[in-house]
């Protein structure tokens, strides 16, 4: 068994999580496509793939349970975070990864290919000019930009009945949350245990305000 898989392993055991043999062999799959392609492309400033398993994939992975709907799109995806990981743990669900570079969707678009995964759709576009042709379940942001930002921007990709914006954040993110506009709302905070990732890690579910 390689390093990788013996350290994933390690730190699954410190979740809750069930993840399936064929589910760790394609996030440590991923791991490697992301530290290959990293070397010339320079797609995360994290160097080291044992330490990609805990920013990036334990990271993405625990927001699993916490994803209302069937429909999402990770907007400024970067290299798929955390929409690769968040799809090879929901199969039964659809992700649509977007990004505005060519490098990172092109990465994207081989790792779809050598992982076998069919429910990933790689858009390269700037999140405020994509009109998709149905809206989503949820929209999913990490390090991508503030509350307000997001929320702005993306302001037509939810559905209008139940569609929220998921951002990943580390510290309580009170400042940004004092600025979202009007129409928004938090409905949730999700304190989220990352095992050894030091610094806190939060999910912030936002909606629109019901009229």
């Amino acid at each position: 068994m390689s390093a990788l898989r013996t350290k994933l392993d390690s730190l699954i055991a410190k979740t809750d999580l069930e993840v399936s043999e064929q589910q760790r062999e394609q996030l440590v799959g991923y791991v490697e496509l992301l530290d290959k392609w990293n070397k010339a492309y320079n797609l995360t400033s994290v160097r080291d793939p044992l330490d990609m398993l805990v920013k990036h994939i334990l990271d993405s992975i625990v927001v699993s349970a916490h994803l209302p709907g069937e429909r999402f799109i990770d907007v400024g995806t970067g290299p798929g975070l955390p929409g690769i990981p968040l799809a090879i743990m929901n199969p039964e669900k659809t992700f649509f990864l977007l990004d505005s570079l060519g490098k990172r969707i092109r990465f994207i678009k081989q790792v779809v290919h050598t992982l076998g995964l069919k429910n990933v759709t790689p858009i390269q576009s700037r999140v405020e000019e994509f009109q998709p042709e149905e809206k989503f379940d949820g929209v999913l942001s990490r390090a991508f930009a503030s509350m307000t930002d997001m929320v702005e921007w993306c302001h037509h990709l939810p559905k209008q009945e139940h569609g929220v914006f998921l951002a990943l954040k580390g510290q309580h993110p009170k400042d940004e949350m004092d600025q979202l506009p009007e129409w928004c709302s938090v409905t949730e905070i999700i304190s989220l245990a990352v095992p050894e990732l030091e610094g806190d890690r939060h999910l912030v579910i936002l909606s629109r305000k019901e009229n």
